[in-house]
């Protein structure tokens, strides 16, 4: 190969990889769970023909708002990250880029996601979007090295994108906004308590104050993610009661709702069997709740969205 072709082949390598960087500061698996969410939320509360554009706008501005705090969060914990397995390959901690420039992209992707949600959508969506930012920007962030309610406080912006989605077809803050936004609350607790209590000791190497660094047998985040996987089931059911879906949507949200508590539950009644030496049973119990979460959410929002075809 000659040796232009090989410059031009390694630079271009090299602005692929910068690009992949970038969407790894956006945090792709929690800003597309909540397009995800809005756009299900948006769906919902929409009567009569769809505004497209109002859509696709809502969408772009949720996937700016999301990537610029994953930036930003990551910005402010990126010498916490390096302390952590899981993150110090992340772009911050292992030198890829440099905070000055993640610092600038975070502030101009959440900004410019506002701006568009406000210009295109409308000013209560734009509202929300900011709240959400602000919340997980200065509240759930730094609480996470202070107190492990941070989990509990953090669930607020987690659960926010299907209101934005909602207020963004056109509705208030009423009954359906309020239950889409228990459903994501109290989904996280389980989804986000077992995962984190797989990553416990990287928690506690960073010297973050989660629940499950604290509670050394997992009694209490069993028991956590069993009381919130039990709220989650009437939250779910109350759409069907409020009208907003119909009786199929109801019989799937009470076959997942059922097992995602029964997952919690052994996980809550592995907690109380710390006889095994390696806790094998205890974090088996714990990966099966976090990949349960993960099939019980985006199930039960694509029934939603097939109940109202």
């Amino acid at each position: 190969m000659r040796p232009e072709i090989e410059t031009v082949d390694h630079v271009l390598t090299g602005e692929r990889s910068k690009v992949l960087d970038f969407i790894e500061l956006m945090k792709p698996e929690l800003t597309g769970l909540s397009v995800l969410t809005a756009l299900c939320g948006f769906y919902l509360a929409t009567e009569g023909p769809m505004n497209v554009f109002v859509f696709l706008w809502t969408a772009l501005g949720t996937v700016m708002v999301g990537g610029g705090a994953g930036a930003l969060n990551q910005y402010a914990e990126r010498s916490y990250d390096a302390l952590m397995k899981r993150t110090e390959r992340r772009p911050l901690p292992s030198g890829r880029l440099s905070p000055g420039t993640v610092l600038a992209f975070g502030v101009m992707l959440s900004l410019g996601g506002i701006t568009l949600l406000l210009l295109m959508v409308n000013l209560l969506t734009a509202l929300l979007g900011g709240v959400t930012l602000l919340s997980y920007l200065f509240l759930y962030t730094p609480l996470k090295r202070i107190t492990h309610y941070s989990t509990l406080i953090g669930g607020i912006p987690g659960a926010l994108p299907p209101v934005m989605g909602w207020s963004a077809a056109g509705k208030g803050i009423d009954e359906g906004a309020i239950l889409l936004f228990a459903i994501l609350f109290f989904w996280q607790m389980p989804h986000f308590l077992s995962l984190a209590w797989m990553y416990r000791k990287d928690y506690a190497r960073a010297e973050y104050k989660m629940l499950s660094v604290i509670d050394t047998d997992g009694s209490r985040t069993g028991h956590h993610c069993l009381f919130h996987s039990v709220a989650l089931l009437p939250a779910s059911i109350g759409l069907t009661i409020a009208g907003i879906t119909g009786f199929a949507y109801l019989g799937l949200a009470v076959f997942l709702g059922f097992g995602f508590i029964l997952y919690s539950l052994s996980f809550a009644r592995s907690s109380k069997k710390m006889d095994d030496p390696h806790r094998s049973r205890l974090t088996l119990s714990s990966r099966k709740l976090f990949f349960a979460s993960l099939v019980y959410l985006p199930v039960l929002m694509i029934g939603m969205v097939i109940d109202k075809l």
